[in-house]
């Protein structure tokens, strides 16, 4: 493959991890104005991603046998189920900036799984950010009042834990690279819907009550939408190294921020700002060295 059709790839692939980036910085929005209508999160995540699944698993009914046959696979539904969920709820209980500071401790995680999963090697750069994403981590999570900077509330839990799974979903995205894209987007979706709707009949409440009429063209578009941004991410997860994903998707930082400090749904302090600097310097930080893989 000439140097050009690469150059070119690589371009397509961080433009489509750009586009995916942008939808999770603004998806806050969509899914609080469900929550305001009477769908909580946990299920209005649950069925947005049954009814992408169930569109994908249609449009190619061959993509479920081939989740089923493949356990590769099996990882990627519980990783993206456990990310969908964890950020949904947590951008739609708390606040936004903070919680996808946390949720951006991902480039950390995806550093120390691509060294098991695909042994990526771990230098002293690659340690430094690990330093610099804990640092920041530390700063954002000091309490006012003093104490242990660690998560306190229910929505810094959930952006940690998004950004731990998401780390594992875009590592195993390139696991799983040689296996179709739709089979990928059936378990991705797959995911979403079983986990959500789990997490959603132990944790909070039955399925929804709320007139349907009053969200289900909102879900309609969200899973349309879910859907693009999907196929967007792993076209370019699977042709960009671990960290370079991580890189490109730190966008959505900058998209969820200035949405949600324009709209109300977010506050940047001083310390936050300080914080957030250090994680996002350590996510840049990941891609000096490196080079897009070929296609």
């Amino acid at each position: 493959m000439s140097a050009g059709v690469s150059r070119r790839a690589s371009s397509w692939a961080a433009l489509a991890l750009t586009f995916n980036a942008f939808t999770w910085g603004v998806s806050w929005w969509p899914f609080r104005e469900l929550h305001a209508r009477g769908l909580h999160p946990l299920w209005a995540t649950a069925i947005t991603y049954a009814a992408a699944a169930v569109v994908l698993a249609i449009a190619r009914p061959a993509a479920l046998r081939e989740v089923a046959r493949h356990p590769g696979l099996w990882m990627l539904v519980l990783a993206s189920g456990c990310t969908n969920a964890a950020f949904n709820w947590g951008v739609t209980v708390g606040d936004v900036v903070r919680v996808v500071l946390l949720f951006y401790l991902m480039p950390l995680w995806a550093l120390l799984l691509a060294r098991i999963v695909l042994h990526e090697p771990l230098g002293a750069l690659a340690i430094a950010r690990v330093a610099l994403a804990l640092a920041g981590a530390l700063v954002v999570l000091w309490p006012d009042g003093g104490g242990w900077p660690m998560p306190h509330t229910l929505a810094d839990w959930l952006g940690v834990a998004g950004g731990f799974s998401f780390a594992l979903n875009n590592v195993m995205l390139r696991h799983q690279a040689h296996r179709s894209e739709i089979a990928r987007g059936v378990a991705m979706f797959g995911g979403g819907a079983a986990v959500a709707a789990l997490l959603a009949l132990t944790l909070v409440s039955a399925p929804p009550e709320a007139q349907a009429s009053a969200w289900a063209p909102g879900v309609a578009v969200l899973a349309l939408w879910f859907m693009a941004s999907n196929l967007a991410l792993q076209y370019g997860a699977a042709r960009l190294r671990a960290s370079t994903t991580a890189v490109v998707m730190v966008s959505e930082v900058l998209f969820a921020s200035a949405s949600a400090i324009a709209l109300g749904a977010g506050v940047l302090t001083p310390r936050v700002a300080i914080g957030g600097a250090l994680i996002l310097l350590a996510a840049l930080l990941a891609a000096r060295g490196d080079r897009p893989r070929a296609t």
